[in-house]
């Protein structure tokens, strides 16, 4: 694996950078606040912009610039504001594989967005970062969330009962994964 960072990247819709001065506000009325979106994912929604700015976002920002920390906020190129977010969350070395975190505001739901930058970010960790395999799960009660893994390519791999905990408890969590083989079945 070599790491790269959080290099811009682009699609037909979006563009996909890291995060920057003044994202918490949009962050905030965007997706980070709302219970909606925020049902399966480890963190509660955050009450007020103050509270984001002083924790997650001043985190993003700390780390921004390191060679090894992915975080990409997803801007429409319609708007130019932020709708969501997708990270590498855990990654190992010695198998050269990471696993995919991702949210989206709750108005962009069902509009291919997810599966858009998904896919832009698997290109760029398979072609440009080296990596063999690509993972993401999703509590079991938010097959959407599987659905945007599939298209995606990602494979099923099983479930892990009572193997992860959000905000909802422990619960029963599906695994997907692609391999750097498979990315390139598909491609040629």
């Amino acid at each position: 694996m070599q790491h790269l960072g959080t290099k811009t990247l682009e699609t037909k819709r979006l563009i996909l950078r890291k995060t920057i001065d003044g994202d918490a506000e949009i962050m905030f009325r965007n997706w980070a606040n709302d219970e909606r979106v925020t049902r399966f994912m480890t963190w509660e929604p955050y009450e007020t912009a103050a509270q984001l700015r002083s924790t997650y976002h001043k985190y993003l920002m700390e780390n921004r610039d390191r060679d090894d920390f992915y975080d990409w906020k997803i801007v429409l190129k319609e708007t130019g504001e932020p709708v969501g977010n997708i990270s590498v969350v855990e990654y190992s070395e010695d198998i050269a594989a990471a696993e995919i975190g991702y949210c989206l505001g709750y108005a962009w739901w069902h509009k291919g967005i997810m599966t858009e930058a998904f896919t832009e970010v698997i290109r760029f960790l398979f072609e440009e970062a080296g990596l063999n395999r690509i993972t993401a799960r999703h509590d079991v009660r938010n097959p959407h969330s599987g659905d945007v893994m599939k298209k995606c390519g990602l494979l099923y791999e099983g479930t892990l009962r009572q193997g992860g905990r959000n905000i909802q408890g422990i619960c029963d969590t599906a695994v997907y994964a692609i391999l750097r083989e498979d990315y390139e079945a598909v491609k040629n």
